[in-house]
């Protein structure tokens, strides 16, 4: 359906079961309600969908990040599925955090290329177009052959630390596939830039080597796109600590706290680490130095943008 045609048919926004309080936020911004769907479970654990309301010649969105459990993927793929067949006009895949990204190369002799494979999912589903923020490497965009737009989170981020009062602020990438992001913030925050060399010996462990820059008397914001199980982020905070640096703020875009996460972070000598809520952080997995900042404007606007055929470049612009 041509674009026109689909600005003036009617917004309909689904919700998968991962972050529902995301999708409500998303909901309240663009003032449109969730459509009804049923979510349940056969006995032997498969899921089941139903979409409630008629879609038939609908613009659909579909909010679903698909973090652990795979479960999330599969209800995902089973939404745009059900949306597919029930003669949407056009299926919007909303991800807010996009899982399995991590294997996005064959690094290693016999490994899968995980990031490929979902996007392959998600574009054979039925999904007309995607939507995600900060996905682990850039490329991944180019893995499907549907639009996508990619948003950042770095504005959220930025608009939180203007308002802080930080003494001559260095930002620090926590490795070298964060050093982009990291010389954005740096630029956005008037700031100076520094870069931890590290080695990872296996996954999820990670060992600081050394720090490029300067960091003493300094406050220092080290920022990442996601905290797994927060190794690499406590190891740079205490790295820097030992360098003299002043305050220590991290922020990540994607909280998935795995393991002893929350015990690294409690444990470590930060002033705050700042994440959103393109996952969902239950309440007893926050701590007092968390800072969750919600994405559901960036995520709305985006969504009402399309809905009637305008450009989303103004999202990747930073407030003044």
């Amino acid at each position: 359906m041509a674009e026109g045609s689909l600005s003036q048919s009617k917004m309909m926004l689904l919700a998968g079961t991962s972050n529902r309080p995301l999708a409500g936020d998303i909901s309240a911004c663009l003032e449109q309600p969730l459509c009804a769907v049923t979510i349940e479970r056969f006995a032997d654990g498969e899921i089941f969908v139903r979409i409630d309301e008629n879609v038939r010649g609908r613009d659909v969105f579909i909010i679903q990040s698909t973090n652990p459990p795979a479960e999330n993927i599969l209800e995902l793929l089973i939404l745009i599925d059900a949306a597919l067949r029930a003669s949407a006009a056009r299926i919007t895949a909303v991800i807010p955090y996009f899982g399995y990204a991590r294997q996005d190369r064959k690094d290693q002799p016999r490994v899968a290329i995980s990031a490929k494979l979902m996007a392959n999912l998600v574009t054979k589903a039925g999904a007309d177009r995607v939507v995600s923020i900060d996905f682990h490497q850039h490329q991944l965009q180019g893995y499907f052959d549907i639009p996508v737009d990619h948003l950042y989170a770095a504005p959220v981020f930025v608009q939180h630390f203007r308002q802080k009062t930080l003494h001559d602020l260095v930002v620090v990438a926590p490795d070298v596939g964060s050093a982009k992001m990291a010389r954005g913030f740096a630029t956005r925050l008037g700031g100076g830039f520094a870069i931890i060399d590290k080695r990872r010996p296996k996954a999820n462990v990670a060992e600081v080597m050394n720090v490029v820059g300067e960091v003493e008397g300094r406050d220092c914001l080290i920022a990442d796109d996601m905290v797994d199980t927060a190794g690499t982020l406590s190891s740079a905070v205490h790295a820097l600590k030992d360098l003299g640096a002043n305050e220590v703020y991290c922020c990540a875009s994607h909280p998935l706290l795995s393991g002893p996460a929350v015990d690294r972070l409690v444990a470590a000598p930060l002033t705050e680490i700042a994440v959103t809520n393109t996952i969902h952080t239950p309440e007893e997995r926050r701590f007092d130095t968390l800072e969750v900042l919600s994405v559901a404007p960036l995520l709305a606007k985006a969504i009402r943008y399309i809905h009637s055929g305008e450009s989303v470049s103004s999202l990747f612009e930073t407030p003044a």
